[in-house]
């Protein structure tokens, strides 16, 4: 093209735009897609009688400078190339014309930059995938409004918040999940600063919690689909470990075997196959603190049975010192949850299999030939962890006592006495049933969950390498408000939030699994014997739920214990529960009901659905001086009624939540008396389903002079402080710090059992 011919084109374009009727149509082009002549003439409020020459006057100048286009498939006009670019040089012409402010932006890197439209147009682009057209209309709103402001400088998330708020406006709301920027506002972080002074606890749990605060806001976000998302929020669902959700599994119920057999290999070193017990503990250690990053809790199923080899022809006495030294070691774990699970026998499933021994050891053995051996490691471990506790605040590891005799005879019956005298004077062993026909083969975790052998039949491939992928709590009650008390709506309902449940823990099945390809779980995708370490197919999906007893209160009018109806009924949803995981197992997955505990579901629940529905609607077994639903138990721990009843109650749900369940039963300071818990057990064992199951004290622990003692005491007994005192209870299944402000909270909320 000629010299002349540019000129005359562009006398022609700033012609075309030298009208503001023509700017206008241009600007509504560009802000609201292609629009037909009559859409124009009426968003320009252009009368069609009277204005519509001079409007076709006006079009033809457009078409005629090349800034606008007609579709012929559309019959609509629509902004050419040339046109956007001839909009920004009108900005450009303005901004200079009347002499409008430049705007800064206070960056990330600390600087300070002249505000740029395209770099919203890139970051639209880049985070979030919207069209480029879009992105250029809404990053040019949000120039508009920003400049509006009277702020000295722009800041990185105002100008996101602008751009949010015009993405909602327009309906985009999509775009906006993706774009939304993570993170916590000032003030909650000067309170989480605070609160972590005032707790006494390591600098890095700051880091710690703020992190896991912006992944909370990233699952919910991006992660989980709106539905799930809402209905977490809003309470009708709680999703264990948020913040974690997308990254590790719950639990893991290791098999110490493939360590012992083939050492561990990692990035950075080589640890070989143990040739000594002190080895072989060393190499448990290194195991644990390799996985305490990438499971919430560990379990180590029969550990004394798959570590009896090791201990052949030991002194007693030297076999207790290297206990001592592990669980030392163990004390140190702040990070993950550990649980020892222990055999007073050789399981008769586990006897005739193939011993791992010593490296230097070449003969085979089954595990049946240390029968004297799993005995011996069982003592040095119940007396390393009594002597311990008497000096020390003890919560980690926890110890679970696999139960598969009555009080039996000579070395059988001194071990079980050993750990109800453990039971007696700390609270600290849970005690699991395996005289049921079903739990033989099971194995459980300190904080109740349970893997048994029906997955499968095989109970290796079953229980062990495998564990839970998580759990998700379903607000009963909330499901019972929402139906008016009718069962076939809350029934319906409860189908509506169990198909969400299961498809958030599927959610998380993939994220793990892309963790791994990625080798964010080194040690649970490492290879082991030729395959993958970690079973994830097999791992379990737990469904709880969270206020049975208050929903029954809502159906029937009646607390759960009160009414015969009001058990049947419950025993009618958690049959629900069965019925609808059953379906799933059909399409191989493993879907378990579970009856476990989560203290912040309980009171979140009931916050939110006060905040719904009031208090004339809301029950709870505590009123409202102490908010809270039942969780864990079916009977709340506040009723006083016989233990035998409870114990009768109680059963009947552990047997219809396969997933997990646990019964804690609340001692008496004075109750001391080992062969008054032993005589309990006993009758547990003898008479009662019970599955799994726990003696608990409250302890008092000051740390001036490192002395336990048993229930809330107002100061130290030994040095009178006050300041150095903390209480420690289980305020679900596991032991954990309780607040001055929460102990009569705590104290209410279940009775003291006068007589075992």
């Amino acid at each position: 093209m000629s010299r002349r011919a540019r000129a005359r084109a562009s006398a022609r374009i700033l012609k075309a735009i030298s009208s503001a009727t023509r700017l206008r149509i241009l600007n509504l082009l560009f802000d609201e897609g292609p629009k037909s002549y009559t859409e124009l003439m009426n968003r320009l409020k252009l009368n069609p009688t009277r204005d519509a020459g001079k409007f076709a006057y006006h079009l033809k100048a457009l078409l005629a400078a090349d800034l606008v286009e007609p579709d012929s498939k559309t019959k609509k006009y629509r902004l050419t190339d040339l046109g956007r670019v001839v909009l920004d040089l009108t900005e450009e012409i303005e901004k200079y014309a009347y002499k409008r402010r430049k705007m800064h932006v206070r960056t990330s890197r600390l600087s300070l930059e002249e505000f740029d439209r395209t770099k919203i147009v890139e970051s639209l682009i880049k985070e979030a995938d919207v069209p480029v057209e879009l992105a250029q209309k809404v990053a040019r709103e949000t120039e508009k409004r920003l400049q509006q402001f009277k702020t000295k400088y722009l800041t990185a998330p105002l100008i996101r918040e602008i751009v949010n708020a015009v993405l909602i406006e327009k309906g985009l709301e999509e775009y906006r999940h993706k774009l939304t920027r993570l993170g916590l506002p000032v003030y909650d972080v000067t309170q989480l600063i605070q609160r972590v002074g005032e707790e006494k606890k390591p600098v890095d749990t700051i880091i710690e919690k703020a992190g896991e605060k912006v992944l909370e806001e990233y699952v919910l976000l991006n992660v989980l689909p709106r539905d799930i998302a809402d209905a977490y929020l809003s309470g009708y669902l709680h999703l264990e470990n948020l913040q974690t959700w997308i990254i590790k599994p719950t639990v893991i119920f290791h098999d110490l075997r493939c360590f012992l057999k083939n050492g561990i290999k990692t990035s950075s070193a080589v640890f070989p196959k143990p040739k000594s017990f002190r080895s072989a503990l060393a190499l448990t250690l290194v195991a644990l603190k390799k996985a305490s990053s990438e499971a919430s809790e560990q379990v180590l199923p029969y550990f004394n049975v798959f570590l009896a080899p090791y201990i052949e022809n030991m002194n007693p006495s030297d076999v207790k010192e290297y206990v001592r030294t592990f669980i030392h070691e163990l004390i140190q774990f702040p990070q993950t949850a550990i649980s020892l699970s222990i055999e007073f026998e050789v399981p008769t499933f586990l006897a005739e299999e193939e011993a791992v021994k010593p490296g230097s050891l070449s003969s085979k053995a089954v595990y049946g030939d240390y029968f004297e051996e799993t005995q011996v490691l069982a003592s040095a471990i119940l007396e390393a962890i009594l002597e311990e506790s008497k000096h020390s605040l003890f919560l980690n590891p926890y110890l679970i006592v696999n139960l598969r005799s009555l009080s039996g005879e000579g070395r059988y019956r001194d071990l079980l006495f050993k750990s109800h005298v453990l039971a007696a004077e700390t609270g600290l062993p849970y005690f699991a049933n395996m005289l049921l026909e079903h739990n033989e083969k099971a194995v459980y975790s300190a904080s109740g969950f349970r893997l048994g052998n029906e997955w499968s039949g095989d109970w290796e491939v079953d229980i062990l390498r495998t564990g839970s992928l998580g759990t998700v709590f379903i607000n009963l009650p909330r499901l019972v408000y929402e139906a008016n008390g009718n069962l076939d709506s809350f029934f319906g309902f409860l189908n509506e939030y169990l198909e969400m449940a299961f498809r958030a823990l599927e959610i998380k099945s993939r994220w793990i699994a892309h963790c791994a390809k990625e080798g964010l779980l080194p040690l649970l995708t490492g290879a082991n014997m030729g395959s993958i370490y970690f079973r994830s197919e097999n791992a379990s999906r737990n469904v709880s739920f969270t206020g049975l007893n208050e929903a029954v209160m809502a159906l029937t009018g009646k607390m759960l214990h009160e009414d015969k109806d009001a058990i049947e009924t419950a025993v009618k949803i958690v049959e629900h529960f069965n019925e609808y995981s059953q379906r799933l197992v059909k399409k191989n997955l493993r879907a378990v009901p579970s009856m476990l505990s989560n203290f912040e579901s309980a009171r979140r629940f009931v916050d939110l659905d006060v905040e719904r529905y009031g208090w004339a609607k809301v029950k709870t077994s505590m009123g409202r001086e102490y908010p809270i639903y039942t969780d864990l138990t079916a009977v709340p721990l506040n009723i006083e009624i016989p233990l035998n009843e409870r114990l009768r109650i109680e059963e009947r749900f552990h047997k219809l939540c396969p997933g997990g369940h646990l019964l804690i039963i609340q001692l008496e300071n004075s109750e001391k008396d080992a062969e008054n818990l032993l005589s309990a057990t006993n009758r547990i064992l003898s008479s009662n389903r019970i599955g799994f199951y726990a003696y608990n004290h409250d302890l008092s622990y000051c740390s001036s002079c490192s002395k336990v003692f048993l229930g809330f005491t107002a100061k130290c007994p030994e040095c009178g402080s006050t300041e150095k005192l903390m209480k420690y209870s289980r305020g679900n299944a596991k032991y954990s710090r309780v607040k001055s402000e929460n102990i009569r909270f705590l104290e209410k909320v279940r009775y003291m059992l006068n007589s075992i």
